[in-house]
């Protein structure tokens, strides 16, 4: 059994190693059993799921490998990752346990695990899973008789979210009168989101949450905005907001119907706390994808920013492990700490109109705040990732391309996490520029690598 958890829990095509029914008892098993280890009472692995097809087959494995080692599964059905992550603490889980592959296809699945405390399982604890996996530890452990575990539907899960949500708006403000384009991907947030932002008040207008099980991501949502700019303009609408196929990340298009993205969004919350004295050591946590624009911003305003390598848990460790309290992703993984563990479109975008309210502004004002570099991303499909320093010549490629960018601009090579793709990013001055050298290293690598 190869490596099996990547950047953000397991992924690949559903029912085809790694993610298939066997993977994901054992996974089951694995986990029931370190939380079991932690204490002798009754423990508890909350399962949650997106709108996949395969998220059926999945759910139940997951459960028969939780009570399979004793331990008792609470399936909620579908609902956003950061629901699992908020219900896993509130519920006094020891664990949870998301079934989905976020934003990618519908054929595609996977498989993501927060401890009892909310917080994504850091690299030891995955790495400890998969070593139960390959050994007859779990079989021996496997209980017998009145030991093994039940499986329970809880039927008021999401609204105990969407209540919990609502109460992260401030009391004094109303949506009333305010016209969102809300698009759900076709995914799990599509019974959650609409609730929460009609019933603080907004003329909701609905865009994917019709899930049929093959159209999560399927031209809709955070990462195919098209529709929503559409919309916005069609109906003069104040915002609009694509949520992704888990609820994990947002993306805003503005009144003019023009697209924000996570870097823009964090600039614009984190002017917001700073000025109200409540961004924690005036710092915010992004990844080293984040654009150069939004560390001229909060340099501008008095705030500094700290990188991480790509993926939000990192940038939650950071912020854990040094006190800060807002962080997130170019990609709309954005992080308020002082809420919740993890990203959260829903509520992120509750804190984005909370400042439009009280500073009276539309969003295209508010976006004004950073100026974005030119940057442009070059996807490398390869035969086998490798490590990028193993990729002989390539540390050459990349000084020459620095030298064209004269200290104005930024290369950055890293393999995906979740594809067998190297990601090339170039970021500068020059749109022309900034191509033409994104399609010399990608043409470089794809020679070295295949």
């Amino acid at each position: 059994m190869g490596k099996l958890f990547g950047t953000d829990g397991v992924r690949g095509v559903a029912n085809a190693y790694p993610v298939t029914t066997d993977i994901a008892m054992k996974i089951g098993q694995a986990v029931a059993y370190i939380f079991r280890n932690r204490d002798q009472k009754q423990h508890k692995v909350l399962i949650g799921k997106d709108t996949r097809l395969s998220c059926y087959m999945l759910e139940n494995a997951l459960a028969a490998g939780v009570c399979s080692m004793g331990g008792n599964a609470l399936l909620v059905g579908a609902m956003p990752t950061p629901a699992i992550a908020f219900l896993t603490e509130s519920m006094r889980a020891d664990a949870g346990v998301v079934i989905s592959a976020s934003h990618n296809p519908f054929y595609d699945n996977g498989i993501k695990l927060f401890s009892g405390d909310g917080f994504k399982l850091p690299d030891d604890m995955e790495e400890r899973i998969e070593a139960l996996m390959e050994s007859d530890e779990l079989v021996k452990a496997q209980p017998t008789g009145k030991d093994v575990g039940r499986a329970f539907r809880i039927e008021d899960a999401r609204g105990r979210y969407i209540v919990f949500l609502k109460n992260t708006f401030p009391k004094e403000l109303t949506l009333d009168g305010v016209k969102i384009v809300l698009d759900c991907a076709n995914g799990a947030t599509f019974k959650v989101a609409p609730a929460v932002f009609e019933e603080l008040g907004a003329d909701v207008t609905r865009l994917a949450t019709s899930p049929n099980g093959t159209n999560i991501n399927d031209g809709c949502g955070a990462l195919h905005p098209g529709q929503v700019k559409e919309y916005v303009k069609k109906h003069g609408a104040d915002i609009g907001i694509a949520l992704d196929g888990d609820g994990d990340r947002l993306i805003v298009v503005d009144e003019k119907g023009e697209v924000v993205d996570g870097d823009c969004i964090m600039a614009i919350c984190a002017s917001y706390l700073l000025n109200n004295g409540a961004l924690k050591r005036n710092t915010v946590v992004a990844t080293v994808m984040s654009n150069m624009g939004l560390e001229i911003a909060l340099e501008a305003m008095g705030a500094s920013l700290v990188r991480t390598k790509v993926g939000d848990r990192y940038v939650v460790e950071e912020m854990r492990k040094e006190g800060y309290n807002f962080g997130g992703e170019q990609s709309g993984h954005l992080i308020f700490l002082d809420h919740i563990t993890t990203g959260d479109g829903i509520l992120a975008a509750l804190q984005l109109l909370a400042v439009m309210l009280k500073t009276g502004k539309r969003v295209s004002e508010l976006a004004s705040v950073m100026d974005c570099f030119p940057q442009v991303l070059h996807n490398v499909e390869v035969r086998e990732k490798r490590p990028v320093e193993s990729i002989e010549g390539l540390e050459d490629v990349i000084k020459r391309a620095e030298q064209h960018l004269a200290g104005k601009g930024r290369v950055l090579i890293r393999p995906s996490g979740t594809e067998p793709v190297i990601r090339v990013m170039v970021e500068g001055e020059d749109d022309d520029k900034i191509c033409t050298l994104a399609r010399e290293i990608g043409e470089f690598i794809k020679k070295a690598c295949g």
